[in-house]
């Protein structure tokens, strides 16, 4: 008992490092970013951005500002993208389609390179999870309910008539509360991935998903991955997920389909937390990406069969 206790302390010892350098390269992340949102919703500039995205973006039935917090989401992590959700005020059912579309499109470029090595194209799957994102938003828009009276997002507006020192009050005291909550969270989900490596539970986990495989329209095989993506993510995942394909522990055909459902659903534990903690339903975020993800295998799987069906036919014709 005291050996287990032991290594569950030096998993805490081993973790705290890298939470307080995840705590700082976060801070410079989040801070900028959503001081940069104010400055832009003061000078009026977030308004006429917002004019010329309000098309687009009312389509899926959001906001035309929420653009900028999109297009933030593709290029990095979500953590800035959560912080610029509660420098503004969104109605819970605005914010939980935004957050989705994070979810599926954050990222990309570090993501979808881990993805290039592991059986997919980076091209493919970057289109598959940016057109992914505004497909599910679509959706949500016809079948949310209104949610009314409940907002995410407690900051008020920093309009032209607000003094600029009240425009950093109001982003220091914004930004500082989602930063707490956020290193509480990434610090506990530190702990928690370096406990499960420790006891070698990852493959005994992987083993009780597996009979899920089937559902999802992936091999039993892919179950280990499918848990390692949706564990520690894509990114810090993918130095684990690119020696498995290389020890050929999948096909390249299956790593492309395992790929198709990770590009729509991974990250489930990480991802849903830190959303849930500033309010977004946690039934919302697992069930949508888990049912597109599962769809989009299958559909995936379908256009497989079909292809295969005509290259064979092809030279029978001929």
């Amino acid at each position: 008992m005291g050996t287990h206790l032991e290594r569950i302390w030096l998993c805490i010892k081993n973790a705290l490092p890298k939470s307080a350098r995840t705590c700082i390269w976060l801070l410079k992340i989040i801070l900028p970013i959503s001081l940069l949102v104010r400055l832009l919703e003061y000078s009026g500039w977030l308004a006429e951005i917002s004019g010329f995205l309000s098309p687009l973006f009312s389509l899926v039935g959001l906001p035309g500002e929420t653009a900028i917090i999109f297009i933030t989401s593709t290029f990095g992590p979500l953590y800035a993208p959560i912080a610029l959700i509660t420098s503004m005020s969104l109605g819970l059912r605005e914010a939980t389609i935004l957050a989705i579309m994070c979810l599926v499109s954050h990222n990309l470029i570090v993501e979808s390179s881990i993805q290039a090595k592991t059986g997919s194209s980076f091209w493919g799957m970057t289109i598959l999870r940016l057109s992914m994102s505004f497909l599910i938003a679509f959706t949500l828009n016809l079948v949310l309910p209104e949610w009314s009276g409940q907002t995410v997002g407690k900051a008020l507006a920093a309009t032209q008539d607000t003094s600029l020192k009240e425009v950093l009050i109001l982003w220091i005291t914004g930004s500082m509360s989602v930063i707490i909550t956020i290193l509480l969270i990434v610090t506990g989900l530190m702990i928690l991935h370096n406990v499960l490596d420790e006891f070698r539970l990852m493959k005994k986990l992987s083993d009780l998903f597996a009979p899920l495989m089937k559902i999802f329209g992936l091999p039993r095989d892919a179950a280990f991955l499918w848990l390692v993506g949706n564990v520690v993510g894509l990114a810090y995942g993918g130095a684990i997920m690119v020696e498995q394909m290389q020890l050929k522990k999948l096909t390249q055909k299956e790593g492309h389909l395992l790929n198709h459902h990770l590009a729509v659903s991974h990250s489930l534990l990480e991802d849903t937390v830190i959303f849930v903690a500033i309010g977004i339903p946690a039934l919302w975020i697992l069930g949508t990406r888990l049912l597109f993800a599962i769809a989009v295998v299958w559909g995936r799987r379908l256009y497989n069969f079909i292809y295969s069906r005509n290259v064979i036919k092809r030279p029978l014709e001929g």
